[in-house]
């Protein structure tokens, strides 16, 4: 049975960084999450999920758990019982609508820290300046739990409107989009430090930068502009740790920073698709389905589902990625909890990918290196076409750095720097915990304000078929399971 942990902080705050690498947090770069590490503990082991893409990892900071138990199991994927006709895009929130009412307001198919914050009376208020999808994500159920939801995209993007009609109100028009989002940043910080903390005053308040990883994608990770991007996130954090540091019971205010996944740099964009097509597949990764019999996405990684025809299908176009010089893992439905059904690959389970209704047929990942981009920083990899221009960032896979995250939890273990296994499904868990509140039943995650139970154990977990051979390496600790990286 969950048991709640003694009361700890009165109120938390939430920084959420999208895309920020660690070996980005720097004194020149982000002085200010510099300045909450230095009186915090920094877990700098702490790990995203796969795949490790914005929607799946908000999914999960929410749930407290890996996509295999709350469902959502890619920024894109084949949701044959809502959307026979389209490919799911969870950014899109007339989509969103759409499948939550087929599956009755219950589409992230777990509680969240928003729900068991709800029905302990307590509030949540996020502010989110990415897609209409992750500010959804991030608390699925706010208009029914009483909830508050600011949107950068708008009052159609949230389930409380009146959350950006009042800061509209405060203080102004939502700004223009530009790139990077140094305005969207400011005005996001603004609704924090001037209606969130010091009018709503929520048990637990959030925010979401969209910034580095927007300009990461689109300019490249170490470019002036994404630079600038994540300077300013950094400084709109600052306020925010300003206006807390003021307050008379600033002890009793926890902060937390954190990110939802890391980037690297693309150094090919390989056409798998159009190759399988010459191969003999009748197979669409166009949004609208076309009636295919395979249905795919892309991008680093991405799935494949059999949409209509025989079983077969499945194992002939695994066994083809299997011999494509660009794939470095597939993945399909779990046979033993290490191996896939179909020999040579890995299980979906194993990745924490495996939902029983929603995970696809096979999954794959391009093949990265720790080798260095253009501006230094280590971490390249193929993907498949898409917006994103040759060297610009991307994310999806299991590269270590897309996987490693930055996570600091103000106000215990001053400058600590902990190796301890950690990771973004422990963010929901924890925050309810320095509320001494019980997890729900659901979570998988842990309350890092306490020490670990056990041990932790790193396995290497390998498959093959005739010259393909793949590895993935996890470490677990207390029920939990965090990719490491992987390889050939």
């Amino acid at each position: 049975m969950n048991r709640p942990d003694q009361q700890t902080a009165d109120r938390i705050v939430i920084a959420v960084f999208d895309g920020l690498r660690p070996d980005l947090v720097t004194p020149e770069l982000t002085p200010n999450i510099m300045r909450l590490a230095a009186r915090g503990t920094w877990f700098r082991q702490a790990r995203s999920v796969f795949p490790s893409v914005t929607r799946v990892a908000t999914s999960s900071i929410a749930a407290g758990a890996p996509p295999i138990v709350h469902g959502i199991v890619g920024n894109a994927f084949y949701h044959r019982d809502a959307i026979p006709d389209r490919m799911f895009d969870t950014s899109d929130a007339a989509m969103i609508r759409r499948v939550e009412e087929h599956h009755d307001g219950r589409l992230l198919a777990a509680d969240t820290f928003g729900d068991v914050l709800a029905r302990a009376g307590k509030r949540l208020a996020v502010v989110h300046t990415g897609s209409a999808g992750s500010a959804h994500f991030i608390n699925p159920r706010a208009r029914a739990n009483g909830h508050w939801t600011f949107s950068m995209h708008g009052a159609g993007a949230t389930q409380t409107p009146e959350a950006v009609e009042q800061a509209i109100a405060r203080l102004g028009p939502l700004p223009e989009r530009e790139l990077p989002r140094l305005q969207e940043l400011a005005y996001g910080g603004r609704v924090m430090t001037e209606i969130v903390l010091p009018e709503l005053r929520p048990d637990v308040a959030l925010i979401w930068f969209n910034e580095p990883d927007t300009t990461f994608h689109y300019r490249g990770l170490g470019s002036p502009e994404a630079m600038a991007g994540l300077r300013e996130a950094d400084k709109a954090f600052g306020t925010i740790l300003d206006w807390v540091e003021a307050q008379p019971d600033a002890e009793r205010i926890t902060v937390i920073a954190a990110s939802d996944h890391g980037q690297i740099s693309t150094s090919s964009i390989e056409t798998l698709f159009d190759a399988a097509r010459e191969s003999g597949f009748d197979l669409s990764a166009a949004k609208a389905i076309d009636g295919a019999s395979l249905v795919a996405t892309g991008g680093i990684s991405g799935e494949i589902r059999l949409r209509a025809g025989e079983r077969g299908e499945i194992q002939r176009v695994a066994d083809w990625l299997m011999r494509q010089p660009a794939i470095g893992h597939v993945f399909s439905r779990d046979r033993n909890g290490v191996e896939g059904e179909i020999a040579g690959t890995l299980s979906l389970g194993l990745m924490g990918t495996g939902h029983a209704e929603r995970q696809p047929d096979v999954m794959f990942i391009l093949k990265s290196s720790l080798d260095q981009d253009r501006y230094g920083l280590p971490g390249l990899g193929a993907m498949t076409p898409g917006d994103v221009p040759l060297g610009g960032g991307m994310h999806g896979g299991i590269n270590p750095h897309e996987l490693n995250t930055v996570l600091i939890l103000g106000g215990r273990e001053s400058g600590a720097m902990s190796q301890e296994p950690a990771g973004i499904i422990d963010i929901g868990p924890t925050v309810l915990g320095l509320l001494g509140l019980a997890p729900a039943a659901s979570m998988v995650g842990r309350n890092l304000a306490q020490p670990a139970r056990k041990e932790a154990r790193i396995t290497r977990h390998s498959a093959g078929a005739g010259v393909f051979a793949q590895h993935v390496d996890v470490v677990e600790q207390d029920g939990r399971r965090f990719i490491l990286g992987g390889g050939q």
